[in-house]
């Protein structure tokens, strides 16, 4: 019998990540660049890193990483590639090529099984339009996958998680929910048509609706992943300088996954840490109910982008709140 690949997790796709509170003191004590090339670097805990390269160049990089949310091998790597392009996309970059990242038990799984998941990356990533060009394994008793993405933008166009303004609507491009589906599928709560649903979600590439939020203007673009709507909400509006109030209401789910979060049997870790990092920024009004603020930190895998939109511009996706004047970071969910 197949060995089921989230049995050999401890986590689940981006909601193995380190919690966000934990890593702020830690990144926030690194030396910080001082070339004048690097336009986008770790200062505001932006998607990517840009290195300008000449007036009308930019290279943007990033890497993105982590252990099996499915148990199909094909769909994991199609999710695991998916999900590192969209750093490059909040950047309002082309991405342009790929390396594969590999830690994997080959005693226990097998070759067919990496051939698989790298065959997923490959669909992905040729989706993308962009190419495979090298990458590294190691030998590790779990699974992990995920890519370093180059992408190329003009400078002059980046887009980052720090021009928003007040008044300015957020606007989400997928429903959330795939870290309680995954916390379900590992503790056998989630039925197939439910996983089917959250691979498509996660499968979706963010070029679509990055090409939009260009055209539409938009002032700043972040991805939603493993730190939550909330969490990242805050780190853009943090980075703009404002304050942003969320309508509990408002915000999708995929289908399903309300139900599930009726009570904490399906709920992440990763949720957990982010919610517990939430009330460190954020009121809630009283009338939220429970169901919705699990769902907005439910920590995603390969989710969609939160777009800070000028009055009167429309993207394909879900208004979710605005920003407001106010203390850089603070949110309130209603």
């Amino acid at each position: 019998m197949a060995v089921p690949l989230t049995s050999l997790s401890h986590g689940a796709g981006c909601g193995c990540k380190l919690s966000a509170a934990d890593l702020r003191p830690i990144v926030a004590a690194l030396p910080r660049p001082t070339d004048p090339r690097v336009l986008v670097g770790t200062d505001l805990a932006d998607d990517a890193g840009v290195v300008k390269l000449t007036e009308s160049l930019a290279i943007v990089q990033t890497v993105d990483f982590f252990t099996p949310i499915v148990d199909d091998p094909y769909a994991f790597g199609r999710i695991a590639a998916t999900n590192a392009f969209s750093d490059v996309y909040a950047m309002g970059a082309t991405p342009v090529s790929a390396l594969n990242l590999v830690a994997y038990p080959l005693s226990t799984l097998g070759p067919d099984v990496l051939r698989e998941i790298l065959r997923g990356g490959a669909e992905a990533v040729a989706e993308a339009g962009a190419s495979i060009v090298g990458g590294h394994s190691i030998d590790d008793p779990e699974p992990k996958y995920g890519l370093a993405v180059t992408g190329i933008v003009d400078p002059r166009s980046v887009l980052t998680n720090a021009g928003g303004l007040p008044g300015d609507s957020l606007v989400l491009t997928k429903p959330l929910g795939a870290g309680t589906i995954a916390t379900a599928l590992k503790r056998g709560l989630a039925s197939a048509p439910l996983v089917a649903r959250g691979v498509e979600v996660m499968t979706t590439l963010n070029a679509r609706a990055a090409s939009q939020a260009r055209a539409a203007g938009a002032h700043a673009l972040t991805d939603v992943t493993g730190f939550g709507l909330l969490g990242h909400t805050h780190e853009l509006a943090f980075a703009s300088g404002c304050a942003a109030e969320i309508d509990a209401a408002s915000v999708p789910a995929i289908e399903g996954v309300l139900d599930l979060l009726s009570d904490e049997r399906a709920l992440a870790g990763g949720s957990r840490r982010n919610r517990a990092d939430a009330e460190t920024f954020t009121t809630w009004s009283a009338d939220v109910p429970d169901p919705l603020r699990r769902l907005v930190c439910d920590a995603m895998t390969s989710g969609g982008l939160l777009a800070a939109l000028p009055p009167g511009a429309e993207i394909d996706g879900w208004p979710v709140g605005r920003l407001v004047s106010g203390p850089p970071g603070v949110l309130r969910v209603i």
